[in-house]
């Protein structure tokens, strides 16, 4: 029954989600989603080995995947994680890379694998990511076999299975997208938008941030628009930069918009920042990132002010799964089950206890919902958890604190960059 249940969901997501104009793509180049059609193996495996399709222990699977949810209930494993296996799983997919490709730059952009993941391509390691909920990328321009076939090959370790106080699920449980861009573009999450509200106008300070991966300095006009609901352009300017070659360089600009509608919770009024990149007359890259005007400020007597006027915050914790969908959570899901809570009062989510997928920041926004943003856990220090059972032998002290002091830094900051310009996040 449950897996009727879940199958059921999964078709009926998959069916609005192909009308959602929401993404979680990486603000760079042109990104291809490619979920469909990846081969999965739970358990280990020698790396270099390559998939025998006549190997029923692989399976073909679709992502976003949770391969925990589909396992079996076991009273003696852990309670906090929901009493189900993680262990070790390998996936694999074939992507064929055009010749045309050939002197463009290609990376593989996930948003989020649960978790101790490494990535190959062709053999070779692109790297590891241990935390399951921070979203990055490799360049796999030097291994890529261009007018040919190319294996992308996961290894997911969540053999630590207690290492949560709630249920994480296990796998590539997020999109996954294999993006092109030129020697010359904008870094990923490179365009940052800062709202400033003075009077009846507004100010949008954006920072753009460039990259030039080629051997040649670049003449380079990028023109930053704003654009209404309606499409409308409403501010926009243009900037000359000259890049150097082999070179990263970030700058600044103001665009001032007359009597801008103000998000709030109640009437979440939407702005888009759209930035394009030519060079010789020619688009090289665009990106663009929603925004808009708000502005808020925390008073010890007064307490909590959305656009100068006080409110109380009527929020509730999140985490991110779904049910029986386990982690395979599609934005659909998302917009039902805030849509909902919004229609009981609710109008603040806390991400228990970590970075949440892009989409669910993109309906916060929509919808008008304050986000209190988490980025761990834990830090150096681990909290005991329930390893066998409920109350059963002693507590032990499984999770993310063993790689908290390499990666802690980095993983807030790449947080930070990805979601900053969500006008929701305000804590």
């Amino acid at each position: 029954m449950i897996k009727f249940i879940k199958n059921s969901i999964t078709a009926i997501a998959l069916s609005l989600l192909a009308t959602a104009n929401l993404s979680a793509q990486p603000g760079f180049g042109k990104a291809e989603k490619i979920n469909a059609d990846w081969r999965f193996h739970l358990g280990e495996i020698d790396a270099k080995k390559t998939i025998d399709a006549r190997d029923r222990s692989w399976r073909t699977v679709q992502l976003p995947h949770d391969w925990t949810i589909k396992q079996t209930y076991n009273p003696a494993l852990a309670s906090a994680t929901g009493y189900l296996p993680g262990g070790i799983g390998w996936y694999q997919k074939k992507l064929n890379i055009a010749k045309e490709d050939e002197g463009k730059k290609l990376y593989l952009y996930f948003e989020g694998v649960y978790n101790r993941s490494e990535v190959f391509l062709n053999g070779q390691s692109l790297g590891k990511r241990p935390n399951g909920y921070i979203s990055f990328n490799y360049d796999i321009t030097p291994y890529v076999k261009y007018g040919a076939e190319n294996q992308i090959t996961v290894r997911v370790d969540h053999s630590q299975d207690a290492d949560s106080r709630w249920y994480t699920g296990s796998g590539i449980y997020r999109d996954v997208y294999l993006v092109r861009a030129n020697p010359v573009h904008l870094e990923q999450w490179g365009v940052y938008a800062y709202p400033e509200v003075k009077g009846k106008d507004g100010i949008l300070h954006t920072q753009t941030a460039l990259k030039n991966e080629s051997a040649s300095a670049a003449q380079l006009t990028v023109l930053s628009e704003i654009l209404d609901k309606n499409g409308s352009v409403v501010a926009k300017k243009s900037s000359k930069v000259t890049l150097s070659a082999n070179a990263n360089q970030e700058f600044k600009t103001d665009l001032a918009v007359k009597n801008p509608k103000l998000w709030s919770v109640d009437e979440p009024n939407l702005y888009r920042l759209r930035t394009t990149v030519t060079q010789n007359n020619n688009v090289i890259d665009s990106s663009t990132v929603v925004t808009g005007f708000r502005t808020y400020t925390f008073d010890a007597n007064k307490g909590f002010a959305l656009n100068g006027k006080n409110m109380k915050v009527k929020g509730v914790c999140l985490h991110h799964d779904s049910g029986v969908l386990g982690a395979e959570v599609y934005p659909e899901v998302w917009r039902r089950r805030l849509s909902a809570l919004k229609s009981l009062g609710v109008n603040a989510i806390r991400t228990s206890h970590n970075p949440q997928a892009s989409s669910l920041y993109d309906l916060c926004d929509e919808l008008g919902l304050l986000v209190m943003d988490e980025a761990f856990d834990e830090w150096e220090f681990p909290k005991r958890k329930w390893l066998q059972g409920w109350n059963v032998g002693t507590p032990g002290y499984q999770g993310t604190f063993d790689f908290f002091k390499e990666w802690g830094e980095r993983d807030l900051a790449d947080m930070v960059k990805r979601d900053r310009n969500h006008l929701s996040i305000f804590a």
